[in-house]
């Protein structure tokens, strides 16, 4: 099978390959490999930040292996067989506990899209086209986009792209909110690197503790969420690292966080 999720760490930043040429479709196997990637990589202290993209210049993901529905629809098992595990990976990506990067080297599509967007931040090459295609195939996009892309862009662009089922162009989907940064084609992974080794230089407990208290905003009403921060303060000011920002701020020095 060989590996279709390659896994590099580098100056604080893992980064996870998609790799099933020619377009890096979510097949079984490549779903399983990328679970067991996020599991591992989510508590190793060596990574302060994650960057997904897709191998080749062709596509980042154009989502499910077609090939494989086939046996799903004659055994009526589509949720048991492949949605739920889908949605248990994706969710474990998007609940990642460190900042997330998506770098789009080309098509995100369907499943891929909805991989895409459980990322903190989607970096996206002018060439890139983005949709969510599953109306053409009579059903809809089952892997959380209905939940996270609302989220990003609203509910009428996001039911427009939806019901039609059309691409969008990266320019488009910057307008809209649904990418962060576009860049010139052959670019993306350069960017997305880039921001995510800076973005590693940052206090890393800071890192995931304002990532979780943005989480608890759209997940929860708004006084519960203010009231779940408060925690979430206490825990940050009783870091190292909070002690030597506070530190380096009076002495007029450059901090030096230890990360921990």
């Amino acid at each position: 099978m060989g590996d279709l999720v390659r896994t590099d760490v580098n100056d604080g930043v893992a980064l996870l390959t998609l790799d099933n040429p020619p377009l890096n479709v979510v097949s079984l196997a490549l779903r399983r490999q990328l679970d067991e990637a996020l599991v591992r990589l989510a508590p190793d202290p060596a990574v302060r930040a994650l960057v997904v993209t897709g191998a080749g210049k062709r596509a980042f993901c154009v989502g499910s292996d077609i090939k494989e529905f086939p046996d799903y629809i004659r055994d009526g098992d589509v949720v048991d067989k492949k949605m739920r595990g889908e949605n248990e990976t994706y969710s474990r990506l998007d609940d990642f506990p460190k900042p997330t990067i998506a770098a789009l080297n080309g098509a995100a599509m369907g499943g891929g899209l909805e991989l895409a967007v459980c990322c903190d931040i989607l970096i996206a090459e002018e060439g890139t086209r983005l949709a969510l295609p599953e109306i053409k195939l009579a059903v809809f996009p089952g892997s959380g986009g209905t939940v996270r892309v609302p989220r990003r862009i609203g509910e009428g662009r996001a039911k427009e792209m939806m019901f039609l089922g059309d691409p969008i162009d990266a320019r488009t989907a910057l307008a809209w909110g649904l990418v962060n940064r576009v860049v010139p084609d052959g670019q993306a992974l350069q960017a997305a690197l880039a921001l995510a080794r800076e973005i590693a230089t940052r206090p890393n407990r800071a890192l995931q503790i304002c990532k979780k208290a943005i989480d608890l905003s759209l997940d929860l009403p708004e006084d519960e969420s203010i009231e779940r921060v408060y925690a979430l303060t206490d825990e940050a000011f009783a870091t190292d690292d909070a002690k030597e920002g506070f530190r380096a701020f009076f002495a007029k020095d450059k901090p030096r966080f230890t990360h921990s």
